[in-house]
């Protein structure tokens, strides 16, 4: 297998958790090789190169006009976002970039649907170009029991976080709507959408007890879909046990219940996978239980699928742009109840 060139731009993020994690030695490594890395922060990116062993570019454009080079990974800021990947496709090179993808619904949606008609791939790590195993295994429960009509979900996420203000844009409420939802929760969302479709309306609940940004650290928000379902999804960076980011899930059907990592869970006992339960009634007044232990997990990077899709193996389930944004649209009606203390329509 020849791997693929890339450069990876944003270094606050994408030294640690990508290039350390995921190219160097983790499941990118098998398809990419990294070439260079970009940042405005001279010194950090001088650094960064010498580690690795690549190029240094401390200007945005100097790394997307690099002719080695035909795909970027991109992980600054959210805000804006959406014009630096479309400098990327218009270069004529393939995108890997990371949650919450953007805070423009419309420039977001404008963008995915450009980088389709140039026959650019952009994928994201959540919502990622496909549904994850465990998605895929609900997805199959539904149509083998048929479980009928969704009814509601509940969701949660959560970390122990104890941040200190950096001036940077996660101290921000209008960049950082609801942070944990925003940067915890933003997985569900995605999750919830393949699960329940298109939401139309938010309410937020939120509060700081721990953090010292000005930001929230603990929140939830109630969905209502334009099926009927009604979701919940509670995040927060103030709990310490141990579980943290199961992404747990508890989905209500008409004719039976599907768990997702309700815990107590030993990480060991699932090895990076998500833990399910299936449990309906029989029709004899007795339960069925059917447990599934489905590899992956959500929010990991997919570099198999983004080295098969430049190599022209597009998925036929992949993502819509339309199924990326929906997320978004959440997000923006969130920034909107964040101000109104209202119910906002998506």
């Amino acid at each position: 297998m020849k791997k693929i060139k890339i450069g990876v731009a944003g270094l606050n993020f994408g030294k640690k958790y990508i290039i350390d994690r995921q190219l160097l030695s983790g499941p990118g490594n098998e398809y990419f090789e990294l070439a260079a890395v970009c940042d405005i922060d001279a010194d950090k990116c001088k650094k960064a190169a010498a580690e690795t062993g690549v190029k240094a570019y401390f200007c945005f454009d100097e790394l997307i006009s690099d002719p080695d080079i035909p795909v970027i990974g991109l992980f600054t800021g959210p805000v804006g976002r959406a014009e630096l990947i479309r400098k990327i496709i218009r270069s004529g090179k393939d995108v890997m970039t990371t949650k919450p993808f953007e805070l423009d619904p419309v420039t977001a949606l404008e963008v995915l649907k450009e980088a389709k008609s140039l026959g650019r791939t952009v994928h994201l790590n959540s919502p990622a170009p496909v549904p994850d195993d465990g998605l895929k295994q609900i997805g199959e429960w539904v149509k083998k029991y048929n479980l009928g009509r969704p009814v509601a979900c509940r969701c949660d996420a959560w970390v122990s976080y104890r941040e200190k203000p950096d001036g940077s844009w996660l101290d921000d409420d209008e960049k950082c709507p609801a942070a944990p939802v925003f940067r915890l929760g933003i997985y569900l969302l995605n999750d919830l959408y393949r699960i329940l479709g298109e939401a139309e309306k938010v309410q937020l609940f939120q509060s700081r007890i721990f953090t010292g940004r000005p930001t929230s650290d603990n929140a939830q928000i109630g969905l209502l879909f334009k099926n009927g379902a009604i979701a919940n999804v509670f995040a927060s960076f103030c709990v310490n046990d141990g579980q943290y980011y199961s992404n747990s899930l508890v989905l209500n059907y008409e004719n039976g219940t599907i768990y997702r990592n309700i815990g107590p869970i030993s990480r060991s006992d699932i090895k990076d996978g998500d833990a399910l339960s299936l449990v309906i009634h029989d029709g004899n007044n007795d339960t069925i239980i059917e447990k599934k232990c489905a590899a992956g997990s959500t929010g990991e990077y997919r570099w198999d699928i983004l080295y098969k899709s430049i190599n022209g193996g597009r998925p036929e389930d992949e993502i819509t742009p339309e199924g990326i944004v929906h997320g978004i649209k959440i997000v923006d009606a969130v920034i909107r109840a964040q101000k109104s203390n209202q119910t906002e329509n998506i």
